[in-house]
């Protein structure tokens, strides 16, 4: 399986906002293991493309601190599984999911002003 972490400083942590962030930190994982890790750049923040674009690369889990509303109903739509409200490293995120500890606020923004008011 395979879980995108929205990400900052080069895919080693979890960062505050989906559609802002640095990039993503990809994870191959099979048997409760992460099996492979590569970051891949964020593209460009644009309405509904990330969702499309991380779906197009096979991913079935977005682990992210916030995210927007159309963002996480495109995910739902695609059978994707969210988590939001996570902070951190990466791999400490991606390993409570596997562990099954890690733990969603199903927080979304509402408001694409400004990254930092996600969440309220």
């Amino acid at each position: 399986m395979k879980i995108a972490v929205a990400s900052d400083d080069k895919g080693r942590l979890v960062t505050g906002h989906f559609g802002h962030c640095e990039g993503f930190a990809l994870f191959e994982t099979e048997n409760r293991q992460i099996t492979d890790r590569e970051f891949v750049p964020n593209p460009g923040h644009k309405p509904g493309f990330l969702p499309n674009f991380l779906n197009d690369r096979g991913v079935k889990v977005v682990i992210s601190g916030s995210m927007g509303d159309g963002a996480a109903e495109i995910f739902k739509e695609k059978g994707i599984e969210i988590f939001t409200g996570v902070t951190g490293e990466t791999e400490a995120a991606v390993g409570s999911y596997l562990n099954g500890t890690l733990k969603s606020s199903d927080s979304v923004c509402h408001e694409h002003q400004h990254a930092g008011e996600c969440g309220e």
